[in-house]
């Protein structure tokens, strides 16, 4: 028992841990994922539980997020 065998093992060959492969939600197409999140979204809104943030509110997070970087550089986009 002191032999397995690694030839079932998918290796990336940089010596590290073996490949997974994707499962689940990681798994499916593109479009998928987006119908099942939208889905999730809107059960959100139904229940009264997605908060929409209003300008005020959008303004007053940017300033909170953006406080400490008063005389560094803007990002360059």
């Amino acid at each position: 028992m002191a032999s397995q065998d690694n030839a079932s093992r998918k290796d990336d060959g940089a010596g590290g841990a073996p490949r997974r492969s994707p499962r689940g939600f990681a798994a499916m197409d593109p479009q998928r994922q987006r119908e099942i999140a939208s889905l999730g979204g809107r059960a959100a809104h139904q229940s009264g539980h997605a908060h929409e943030f209003n300008t005020e509110e959008a303004r007053a997070a940017g300033r909170k997020r953006h406080a400490g970087r008063q005389g560094a550089e803007p990002p360059s986009r």
